[in-house]
């Protein structure tokens, strides 16, 4: 998968701003279950919020690099607890994509 340019990058974190988490990942971590839901979500929606708890900063990012390597998203952008992923979606669901979603909200 090609990194997303900074317009691009800069564009998916625009329309993520006004999302809210779709995903929250407790004291367990990453399990199957948290892993299938994330992906469903991104096949659904290609652009969602995680929300991954504990205090522990650098258990946050291997959380967060585990789950985009596990479901191939990318990372658009991390703020504390929060993280933006992106996954194209293989056939876009007008109905349920974030990104169709803010086209038409923007026209």
């Amino acid at each position: 998968m090609a990194a997303l340019s900074i317009q691009e990058r800069k564009r998916l974190r625009q329309i993520g701003h006004a999302l809210n988490p779709v995903v929250m990942i407790g004291g367990q971590g990453l399990t199957e279950n948290v892993i299938e839901e994330t992906n469903r979500a991104l096949n659904d929606h290609e652009l969602i919020k995680v929300k991954i708890g504990g205090e522990d900063r650098e258990v946050r990012a291997a959380v967060i690099t585990e789950i985009a390597a596990a479901t191939g998203s990318e990372v658009v952008q991390s703020i504390g607890k929060i993280v933006l992923l992106y996954k194209k979606a293989a056939k876009q669901n007008a109905k349920l994509s974030n990104l169709v979603r803010h086209a038409h909200l923007s026209n």
